[in-house]
C-alpha cells in the first residue's frame, strides 16, 4: 500500500491530462491499442493509469458497501500500465484487497493512506496546517519495509533484514567508491547491484554522483542495474526506479546465481550487500553438473606449485554463497581497454569470506584469484551490531582493477570496529551507528593509504600489506610406514566380513552359522528386520550387498586364502614387512591364486600393524642417473644431498634410490608463508623433530586467507593479584552488609 500510494500520489496532478490523452486516442484517433508513449508523456512518468480512479477518489466516493469499493479498487488496479501491474502482481495486491474488503477494513485502510498529514512521495509537501512534510526517498522506503517486516513478521522470518543495509554503511561505501575518482568520472556511468533489495545502494549512489543542483558531475547519464530474488523488495526497487525516471527494465527479478541475467555486460561501479550465511544448495544444479562447473563465472585459472595453469573450482561451501556474488561482480568488471578507470567494487561480507576454506578449496581459490590479479584494494572492518538483523562482525571489501601506482601489489586493511556512536534506542540488533565524522575519518584513512597506529581503545587502525602476505603453501609432511606382520586365527577371522557391513554380517554368522552361504534367501527378511530394530543405517546399495551371495562368498574366499597362507608361512612375527610381503606374494603365485590387488591388500592389512621399531616399508626402488636425475632435481628445486627431504633415499647402490610407503595416519601438514622457502622451513621446523620425514611437493597447495584478529591484535595485560584480591575483599564486605540487612528485617 505504501508503494501504491507513492505511485498514485505522483499521478494525481496529471490525471486529467492522461484522461484527455486517453479520450483522444479512443475517440479521435480511433486507437484500439493504447499508444503508451502518448500516455507516458501525459503522465510525466514511465507509468500511467487509464482508469477514472485515484486512491483519493476511491476514498471520497466510497459508500458503506465494501463490495462496490472492492470492485472500484480492482478497476483502478487494472488501469495501470504493464510495468506497474507487474509490481501489483509481485505484492499479490489484488488478493490483499479482497481480503481487506471481506474483513470490512478496506475503507479504513484507504483513509489512512490518503491522509493529507502523511507524505509518501519523494517530494516535499505541506499538510493542511502548513507544516512541511519531508519526502520519502528510496532509502526511506527501505527503512519502511525493513521496519514493517521486523515488527510484524520477525518471529516467522529470521532473515527478514538480510537484504537491508543501514544508511551510514551505504554512505561510507559510496564515499569510498566515488570520492577518490570524483574528478575523473566517466561520461556515461553504469552501476550494478547483484542483490539490490529495495534499491537503496543504487539510488544513493546515483544521488551521490549528482551535485546539489542535480547536474551529473561528468555531464553524462547514470544507468542503474540490479537483480533481486525477493518479489516484494524487487517490486519496491522497480517502483522507485520508475519514480526517479530510471529504466525499470534494468531491474530484474530472480536468482543472480542461477541465471547470468546480465551476461556480456560490464559495469563501471558495483556496490552490494549480498546475503551471507545462506545456503545456495538449491542453485547448485545451475552451476555444477556432476561436480563439474558449467557456469564460467565460477571457474578461475590458477597455477599449481610448479607453475602449471589449470581451471579450478571457485565456489564456496553450499551453506554460504556470499562469495559467489563477489565472483559475479568480478566477472562484470570492465577491462582497462574498455575504460581507463576500470571498475570499482564495494561489497559487504561477514568474517567467513576472509578465512574459511582450506588451501585449494573454493573460498581460498576465490581469494587467491582476486589477490593475485591485484584487484583487492582495501578491506574495512565495521563495528559489531551495526546491522538490524545481526550483531556479527562485518567487512567492506573494496576491489579495483586499475589501482594507482602506490597501491599496486598492496592491500590496505582498516580496523574501524571501535569507531561508532551508541543509539539511544536499539533497532532490532542495531545498537550503534557511524556518524559523518566516523565516515570522513575512514574515508581519509583509505585515501591517505598510510599505516595508522591505534590511538586509545576506541581509535582507528590501518596497515598496508603486500599481496603475498596473505598467501601460504600448505605442505604435506610424510613419514615412512613401519609395519610388523603376523598371521593368527583372530586376525584373519575378520576377513569373513566386509568392513562396511561387519556388525550385521557378524551377527548373521553368529546366529545362522554356515546357513549364510547356503540359505541366504531364507534369512534375508530376518536379517533386514534386525538392521531396522538395531538402527543400522544401510543405503540401498549396502542392503543389496548384504543379502547378495557373492558378497558372502568373496569374504569367505579371502578367509580361506588367508588360512592357507597361515599354514604355509606360519604364525611367526615379522619385523620387516618387505620380507613378509615377498613370502606372501611367492605363496600366492605358487598356489596360482586369482586374488585381485585389492583383495591381496585386504589380507595384508588384516595381519599388519604400525610399530616404530619395525623396518621401513619399501614402496619401490628407482634408478636415477643422467637426464632423469637432473630432471628430478630441477623439478624439486634441490641438490642430490637434499633428495631424502623429498622422499628419495639412497639405497647404497650406485644411482639407486628407495621410495618408502607413507604412513597415512602419521601424515601431517604445515602452512608456510609464500615469502618463505619451503625447504628452509622444513629443515628448521620439521627435520630436527622428525628426522625421517619428507615433503611431498606434488601435494603442495597454495592458499590465501586474511586474519584481522592477528593483524590488529591488542594485548591486554592481566590485572595484578593485589587488585583482584582487593576487589574480592570489597565484594565480601558488600555481601556481609546485605546479609545483615536481611536479618534485621
Amino acid at each position: 500500500m505504501v508503494v501504491l500510494r507513492r505511485l498514485d500520489a505522483l499521478l494525481e496532478p496529471t490525471k486529467d491530462a492522461v484522461m484527455e490523452e486517453l479520450a483522444f486516442q479512443r475517440d479521435e484517433a480511433g486507437f484500439t491499442d493504447w499508444d503508451e508513449t502518448g500516455l507516458k508523456d501525459a503522465s510525466g512518468y514511465v507509468f500511467y493509469n487509464t482508469s477514472q480512479w485515484t486512491l483519493q477518489r476511491l476514498h471520497d466516493t466510497a459508500t458503506n458497501s465494501q463490495q462496490i469499493l472492492q470492485g472500484n479498487f480492482e478497476e483502478y488496479l487494472n488501469g495501470f500500465s504493464p510495468n506497474v501491474k507487474e509490481i501489483i502482481d509481485k505484492f499479490n495486491l489484488k488478493s490483499q484487497i479482497r481480503h481487506m474488503a471481506s474483513k470490512d477494513v478496506l475503507l479504513d485502510v484507504l483513509e489512512k493512506f490518503t491522509s493529507p498529514y502523511i507524505n509518501l512521495t519523494p517530494f516535499e509537501k505541506e499538510d493542511p496546517s502548513g507544516r512541511k512534510l519531508p519526502p520519502l526517498s528510496n532509502l526511506g522506503m527501505g527503512y519502511v519495509f525493513e521496519e514493517l517486516i521486523r515488527k510484524f513478521n520477525e518471529e516467522n522470518n529470521e532473515e527478514a533484514g538480510e537484504h537491508f543495509t543501514p544508511r551510514e554503511v551505504i554512505e561510507l561505501m559510496t564515499h569510498i567508491v566515488f570520492d577518490p575518482i570524483k574528478d575523473n568520472l566517466p561520461p556515461v556511468m553504469t552501476i550494478y547491484d547483484p542483490a539490490c533489495g529495495s534499491g537503496g545502494m543504487l539510488t544513493e549512489s546515483q544521488n551521490f554522483i549528482k551535485d546539489e543542483e542535480g547536474a551529473i558531475r561528468a555531464m553524462g547519464d547514470v544507468y542503474l542495474y540490479g537483480k533481486e530474488i525477493n518479489d516484494e523488495t524487487y517490486a519496491i526497487c522497480k517502483s522507485d526506479m520508475m519514480i526517479k525516471g530510471n529504466n525499470p527494465e534494468n531491474i530484474r527479478v530472480g536468482s543472480t546465481l542461477s541465471t547470468d541475467e546480465f551476461s556480456g555486460h560490464t559495469f563501471d561501479f558495483m556496490l552490494s550487500n549480498p546475503p551471507y550465511g545462506k545456503s545456495w544448495a538449491s542453485e547448485i544444479k545451475y552451476i555444477k553438473d556432476g561436480g563439474t562447473i558449467i557456469d564460467p563465472r565460477f571457474v578461475v585459472r590458477l597455477s599449481d606449485y610448479w607453475g602449471n595453469e589449470e581451471e579450478v573450482d571457485a565456489t564456496p561451501r553450499s551453506s554460504d554463497g556470499q562469495l559467489l556474488f563477489l565472483m559475479e561482480m568480478v566477472n562484470k568488471m570492465k577491462s582497462t581497454s574498455q575504460s581507463t578507470l576500470g571498475s570499482r567494487i564495494a561489497s559487504v561480507h561477514n568474517g567467513s569470506s576472509l578465512f574459511t576454506g582450506d588451501a585449494g578449496g573454493g573460498e581460498s581459490n576465490i581469494r587467491r584469484h582476486i589477490i593475485e590479479n591485484d584487484w583487492l584494494d582495501c578491506i574495512i572492518q565495521l563495528p559489531n551490531n551495526l546491522f538490524y538483523n545481526t550483531g556479527i562482525t562485518t567487512y567492506i571489501w573494496l576491489l579495483h582493477n586499475n589501482k594507482e601506482a602506490k597501491r599496486k601489489g598492496k592491500v590496505l586493511l582498516i580496523d574501524a570496529s571501535q569507531r561508532f556512536s551508541k543509539l539511544r534506542k536499539n533497532l532490532g540488533n542495531k545498537n550503534c551507528e557511524l556518524t559523518k565524522d566516523h565516515i570522513n575519518e575512514i574515508q581519509q584513512a583509505y585515501q591517505n593509504f598510510e599505516n595508522i597506529d591505534r590511538q586509545g581503545d576506541e581509535g582507528l587502525a590501518a596497515k598496508i600489506f603486500s599481496n603475498h602476505d596473505f598467501g601460504y603453501y600448505k605442505v604435506t609432511i610424510e613419514r615412512p610406514a613401519r609395519l610388523k606382520a603376523q598371521f593368527s586365527s583372530e586376525r584373519i577371522a575378520e576377513l569373513r566380513f566386509d568392513k562396511t557391513l561387519r556388525e550385521t554380517m557378524q551377527w548373521a554368522y553368529e546366529t545362522y552359522g554356515e546357513n549364510v552361504y547356503s540359505d541366504l534367501n531364507g534369512i534375508e527378511k530376518e536379517l533386514l528386520d534386525w538392521c531396522e530394530k538395531n538402527d543400522v543405517d544401510l543405503n540401498a546399495k549396502k542392503r543389496k550387498a548384504l543379502v547378495s551371495a557373492p558378497t558372502w562368498k568373496k569374504q569367505k574366499n579371502l578367509l580361506d586364502v588367508a588360512t592357507h597362507l597361515m599354514k604355509t608361512i606360519g604364525t611367526d612375527e615379522f619385523a620387516d614387512f618387505n620380507t613378509f610381503s615377498t613370502l606372501v606374494d611367492g605363496e600366492l603365485k605358487a598356489s596360482r591364486s586369482k586374488l585381485t590387488v585389492s583383495e591381496r591388500n585386504a589380507i595384508l592389512q588384516a595381519v599388519t600393524w604400525y610399530d616404530e621399531s619395525a623396518a621401513k616399508v619399501i614402496k619401490k626402488t628407482q634408478k636415477l642417473s643422467g637426464d632423469k636425475l637432473n630432471q628430478l632435481l630441477h623439478h624439486l628445486g634441490c641438490t642430490v644431498d637434499q633428495l631424502p627431504n623429498y622422499g628419495y633415499y639412497p639405497s647404497g647402490k650406485s644411482s639407486e634410490y628407495i621410495i618408502y610407503e607413507s604412513q597415512t595416519d602419521l601424515r601431517d601438514s604445515e602452512s608456510i608463508p609464500l615469502s618463505e622457502s619451503i625447504h628452509d622451513y622444513f629443515l628448521r621446523e620439521v627435520k630436527p623433530h622428525v628426522s625421517e620425514a619428507w615433503i611431498d611437493l606434488d601435494k603442495t597447495k597454495i592458499g590465501y586467507e586474511i586474519s584481522f584478529n592477528k593483524y590488529f591484535y591488542q594485548h591486554k595485560p592481566l590485572r595484578s593479584i593485589e587488585e583482584v584480591s582487593q576487589e574480592i575483599l570489597e565484594l565480601e564486605k558488600e555481601n556481609e552488609g546485605l546479609i545483615m540487612d536481611i536479618l534485621k528485617m
